[in-house]
């Protein structure tokens, strides 16, 4: 008995690194996969090679069920075929991870339109796709146990300097994430968020740069298999009660991202004195504002 028997699956961005050890666990644990990618290379400025193929073929020849799907996910109209592909070829559809992705690196003051817009297009429209395409076909057919898997980063929840349009991106996918959450939940659907540490070629240039992580194909707990284990999680019947968070995996941990609270509060029972609200905030706030984030240090 696999953890997913009988479940069908769209893994965009499939063919390659996470995505495509989360499509090849999800066939080993009964699951039929729909294995979408593109084929794009890091910064999608071309097609390299048949990736959702050759890992479809990869799931054929290990007894497990798949069909490949080389759709971009940025099209409105072509992820509206690849739901209905994983209806036509498996009957139905139950669980959808949103992998895909690409790369165009640049500082803020260098960052050019083209640039913002593609990784934009990409995570955040394509994650918008996907999730409508498939929430049309959950809410006409209510009652079952519905995922929506969204793949984010610590490059938008810590803030990585040279990844703006990547970190607002991932950070729009958990507003939609969250929102999904709310508004599916009364059809069967759950919507959470993974944020992934491991060795892929999107962190190969990180390859002894960190001072945090050991970066290197060789460190076997930042092995994509190490990612794995929440997503197939996520994408079982057993976690119906969890939706609307984020789970951190990867180098050997898995953790549950807390929500976002007040952390301090200053209150006035009238109109702020603006004199008063500075002094206030500064005697309040200061000594709650020590950052364990690596990229950020605040002047002062």
């Amino acid at each position: 008995m696999g953890k997913l028997d009988g479940r069908v699956a769209i893994v965009t961005g499939g063919g390659r690194g996470i995505g495509a050890e989360v499509a090849k666990t999800f066939a080993a644990e009964g699951a039929a996969v729909v294995v979408n990618d593109l084929g794009a290379s890091m910064d999608g400025s071309a097609t390299e090679g048949t990736p959702a193929e050759e890992v479809t073929e990869q799931i054929r020849k290990a007894g497990g069920k798949a069909s490949a799907n080389n759709c971009d996910v940025t099209s409105f109209a072509q992820t509206a075929g690849l739901v209905a592909q994983a209806v036509k070829d498996f009957g139905r559809l139950d669980i959808v991870v949103n992998v895909a992705g690409i790369i165009r690196d640049g500082m803020i003051f260098k960052m050019e339109e083209k640039q913002w817009d593609a990784v934009i297009a990409v995570h955040l429209k394509g994650t918008f796709n996907t999730s409508r395409h498939a929430s049309v076909y959950w809410r006409e057919n209510r009652g079952g146990e519905y995922r929506l898997i969204h793949f984010i980063s610590g490059s938008g929840l810590w803030g990585a300097p040279a990844q703006p349009n990547y970190a607002a991106a991932k950070m729009g996918m958990v507003g939609l994430s969250n929102s999904c959450a709310t508004a599916l939940a009364s059809y069967g659907v759950t919507s959470n968020c993974i944020a992934p540490v491991a060795y892929t070629r999107m962190t190969a240039s990180l390859e002894g740069k960190s001072t945090t992580m050991d970066y290197s194909p060789g460190n076997e707990k930042l092995s994509t298999r190490n990612v794995v284990p929440p997503v197939v999680w996520l994408a079982s019947e057993q976690s119906s009660w969890m939706t609307g968070r984020i789970i951190q995996c990867g180098n050997g941990r898995i953790g549950l991202i807390s929500e976002p609270r007040v952390e301090r509060e200053v209150t006035t029972p009238g109109v702020w004195d603006l004199d008063n609200a500075f002094e206030e905030m500064n005697s309040t706030f200061k000594d709650a504002v020590e950052s364990p984030n690596p990229f950020r240090k605040a002047k002062g």
